[in-house]
């Protein structure tokens, strides 16, 4: 076999299912992946290509790493802000890009993925023996199911995929997790026990370990309130009492005041990077406990009175056996601590009932954010937000019940990135509804792989917020884009009363139901209002 044939073998061998990204590129010229079983899905722009892999990952808390292929050139240059997302939302995947032929390759202008793209994979190669082709990938694929997971990349010179291969017995990649160390596991549980105000801060870690259960379990023995990261987000359930809500740019009063009031912050499955989309914990007058599977994370930002490293869901049940010989079945302070959160609760949600409810024209962006949260079932849906008002209306206002049911992101993100989120959930679970809300920004970025969804049959109902500009800095916008929808094929509807804000969403979920993707243009005030407990 040539080289395109054995990648392709080493793909279907590796358990990839979809092979996302834009031509001209052999594995999907000569379908040699579809020949292997594997879908190819070829999008509008490169980068909702690596979005929607990148999706895939997530709610499949890692265990999904697929396949991402553009050509060389300009397929490769276009392709790097969705590849450097991913790295920076530790999702992994395996990037296949085409590169110049070798007698071109260190050529000026000619772009060198292998050179470009290290700062934002966690391993980068290129191709240089055909007999080296099962090694070289499977590098790539152990680089990016291992450790904290991103994407591992392969460039191939375009001379390269027609040599041919001697025998290839490939052996397929495993992953593997890191328990923690048994002392520092001991030191953490005496401080949580011996702390009057336990709080744990939940990163997307909880996620690719599927810590759920035994954080639930281990806020419940200690009675101690839980905070999430954006990433974070959905890891434990915003209806249980001792829920807090995400951090972010926009976040939940009680989250914050929790935050400032712990004497013990325990972060786990996180990276405790200072973002303006996460938190900021005090690093005075109380101690803060470190937990991640990556050490270089540790003192990075926030400086940790304690490390314990390894995978989330070994560390969280190690904690449970070690703090259950120390507490009783009752420590006494539950239910002032769930009346505690709950006053809080009560009187933020109090002080945004008005804009929550308004019944003004245009529509308020929280009135649709508030009736998606009511409309929608929420032990079916997989929701995201884009950058800017969209993320900050959704982090602090949508209320997520189930594990991976949201798609959160701690970085500054480019525009566009939830479609792509949706999609690649959507093909991952077809079963739950999927949903993006986004602004007018992100629909002119990448509204048009709004196509992608039709064309593929990928139904994601997609929420936009339009009120004429991007609000946060005053540029404004317009056009239609309820018909353009219409035009790519899917359901498009253009919402101006606030009183038909529910029943649109419901006839959207009905639309998406029977198989059509489906836009819901709400015409909105601009609104940039955010919930700030920080600067209260």
């Amino acid at each position: 076999m040539n080289v395109t044939d054995a990648i392709a073998e080493i793909l279907a061998e590796e358990g990839v299912e979809h092979l996302i990204g834009f031509p001209s590129h052999p594995l999907f010229d000569d379908e040699a992946a579809k020949k292997a079983g594997i879908r190819p899905i070829v999008t509008r722009q490169e980068r909702t290509a690596a979005h929607m892999i990148d999706g895939i990952a997530r709610v499949t808390s890692g265990d999904q790493v697929e396949a991402f292929a553009c050509q060389h050139g300009p397929g490769t240059e276009n392709s790097v802000g969705g590849v450097a997302q991913s790295y920076a939302e530790s999702a992994p995947f395996v990037a296949l890009p085409a590169g110049y032929s070798r007698a071109k390759t260190n050529t000026d202008p000619k772009f060198s993925s292998l050179v470009t793209y290290q700062s934002v994979t966690k391993t980068a190669e290129q191709l240089t023996d055909a007999d080296a082709v099962g090694e070289t990938v499977r590098r790539a694929f152990q680089a990016a199911r291992n450790g904290r997971q991103r994407p591992g990349l392969v460039e191939i010179p375009k001379d390269m995929f027609s040599k041919e291969v001697g025998d290839l017995d490939y052996e397929p990649t495993s992953s593997t997790r890191t328990a923690p160390d048994p002392d520092a596991v001991a030191a953490a549980a005496d401080e949580l026990v011996a702390a009057d105000v336990p709080v744990i801060y939940a990163g997307q870690g909880v996620h690719y370990a599927k810590g759920w259960e035994p954080l639930k379990e281990l806020a419940e023995l200690l009675e101690a309130p839980v905070a999430t990261s954006l990433n974070g987000k959905s890891a434990f359930p915003e209806d249980h009492p001792l829920a807090l809500g995400a951090g972010s740019k926009s976040e939940p009063r009680q989250l914050n005041h929790f935050i400032n009031k712990a004497d013990v912050l325990f972060g786990v499955g996180c990276s405790f990077t200072k973002t303006a989309y996460g938190i900021t914990p005090p690093e005075e007058d109380n101690t803060i406990i470190h937990s991640t599977n990556d050490p270089s994370d540790v003192d990075k930002d926030v400086k940790s009175d304690l490390a314990v490293i390894g995978d989330a869901k070994l560390t969280l049940e190690a904690l449970i056996e070690e703090v259950e010989g120390r507490v009783d079945d009752d420590r006494g302070r539950y239910d002032d601590v769930v009346s505690e959160i709950d006053a809080i609760r009560e009187e933020w949600l109090a002080d945004w009932e008005d804009d929550l409810t308004d019944d003004s024209t245009p529509i308020n962006p929280y009135r649709v954010v508030n009736e998606l949260d009511n409309v929608v079932d929420k032990e079916n849906i997989i929701a995201t937000a884009d950058a800017g008002n969209p993320r900050d209306f959704m982090s602090a206002f949508f209320e997520v019940t189930e594990p991976l049911s949201y798609m959160g992101w701690g970085k500054t993100t480019q525009l566009g990135y939830s479609l792509g989120l949706a999609m690649g959930a959507k093909l991952a679970h077809p079963e739950k509804l999927c949903i993006n809300v986004w602004g007018d920004g992100a629909v002119g970025m990448l509204g048009m792989d709004f196509e992608t969804a039709t064309r593929e049959d990928i139904p994601v109902l997609t929420i936009y917020l339009n009120n004429r500009e991007m609000a946060s800095y005053d540029t404004p916008f317009f056009g239609n884009y309820a018909e353009v929808a219409e035009a790519l094929g899917g359901y498009g509807e253009r919402i101006e009363d606030p009183g038909e804000v529910a029943p649109a969403i419901r006839r959207g979920v009905e639309k998406v139901e029977n198989g059509t993707p489906t836009m819901l243009e709400f015409m909105t005030q601009k609104y940039t209002k955010k919930s700030r407990p920080d600067l209260e």
